[in-house]
């Protein structure tokens, strides 16, 4: 019978499209043995990560599929801590004897300090330990000194006012997430030559303590040692680790900056509709857009995740006998007008 240690807790952080839902998936499909439970803070209306991380569960019956994965779709996850991160630990603690680890996908725009806390509560404290923050970072953005690829975003913030260079909302979130973090992932590594690539390593350890590693991925790729058993029971010391908001009350840890919302089409071709994609980022302050596609006589579904106009895309499963083959997409932003975005989208496909 497995004695009830402590069970191991990793959260990875980083800022949208950085890579962690990839990571996760390249956790899980290597996870070699290890019973898994997944925690997904989605941002929007549709658990777009969610369904990416249900496909790992290659092998499981879709009852086993769904119960691995708790995806919280209520907000960010620091700000719905208690109203449903506490019910989904509490099951979790209940069946700790049937799990070897938990891994929990924060938001985007989730800040980790304020869920490394809720590790202190005596009814989770007992039981779980926080094995590591990964933060996972978006190394050719940081490198173009954008911290999330969406320069022109950035650059309007700057021009307003000068001093508030470090100090725009997406900045602070990247040092928040930063602070909180045991293990750091320069990922997207090949996307740089090697002098810039040091560089962004410079950086990022800069705004770190020196026990805190860093390392270079592609994709999320990295031995499962690497990642698991770093015993750095965050919840003892992140008490310890300034950020930005430590003084803000929760009225002003204020999220209702970004707009997340979905744009449902029919089946569409590819090509026109990743052009039509890249002409809404050039024309709205898009930063992240990611769903599933319905391409004409293809029998699998594409999966797209944009980050600025740098758009990825697989097929990644075949459609279900009685699926609806339908187009839906996430936009997520800042001061987004749903209307406008999605008749122009609507419109450029016609």
């Amino acid at each position: 019978m497995k004695t009830l240690a402590k069970l191991p807790v990793t959260i990875v952080t980083g800022f949208l499209g950085a890579g962690k839902t990839t990571l996760l998936r390249h956790m899980l499909d290597n996870a070699e043995g290890r019973r898994i439970a997944v925690i997904v803070n989605e941002f929007g209306e549709l658990g777009i990560d969610g369904e990416i991380l249900k496909q790992c569960s290659i092998g499981c019956s879709e009852e086993e599929a769904m119960g691995r994965v708790f995806e919280l779709a209520n907000g960010c996850l620091c700000c719905t801590v208690q109203e449903e991160f506490f019910p989904v630990m509490r099951e979790l603690v209940a069946r700790r004897g049937d799990l070897d680890q938990i891994l929990i996908e924060t938001s985007g725009l989730a800040l980790p300090k304020p869920l490394v806390q809720a590790f202190q509560w005596p009814e989770i404290r007992n039981a779980c330990t926080v094995d590591a923050v990964i933060t996972v970072v978006d190394s050719p953005a940081v490198a173009a000194g954008t911290f999330a690829a969406h320069p022109e975003q950035v650059d309007e913030q700057r021009k307003q006012d000068p001093n508030l260079d470090h100090e725009s909302p997406l900045h602070e979130l990247f040092e928040d997430q930063l602070a909180s973090a045991d293990l750091v992932i320069l990922n997207k590594a090949d996307l740089l030559e090697a002098e810039v690539l040091a560089a962004v390593h410079a950086e990022v350890a800069e705004e770190l303590p020196p026990a805190v590693k860093i390392v270079e991925a592609s994709s999320g790729k990295l031995p499962l040692s690497v990642l698991l058993g770093l015993n750095a029971e965050a919840e003892l010391h992140i008490d310890s680790r300034p950020t930005h908001h430590d003084h803000e009350g929760h009225e002003d840890h204020d999220h209702d900056e970004f707009d997340s919302f979905h744009v449902d089409l029919p089946e569409v071709e590819e090509r026109p509709l990743l052009d039509a994609l890249n002409q809404l980022v050039e024309r709205h302050d898009i930063l992240r857009i990611k769903g599933f596609a319905a391409i004409p006589g293809k029998p699998m579904r594409l999966l797209i995740q944009g980050v600025g106009k740098r758009f990825d895309k697989h097929f990644d499963r075949q459609w279900l006998n009685g699926e609806a083959r339908g187009t839906r997409l996430v936009v997520i932003g800042q001061e987004l007008d749903q209307a406008v975005i999605a008749n122009e989208l609507r419109t450029a496909l016609a």
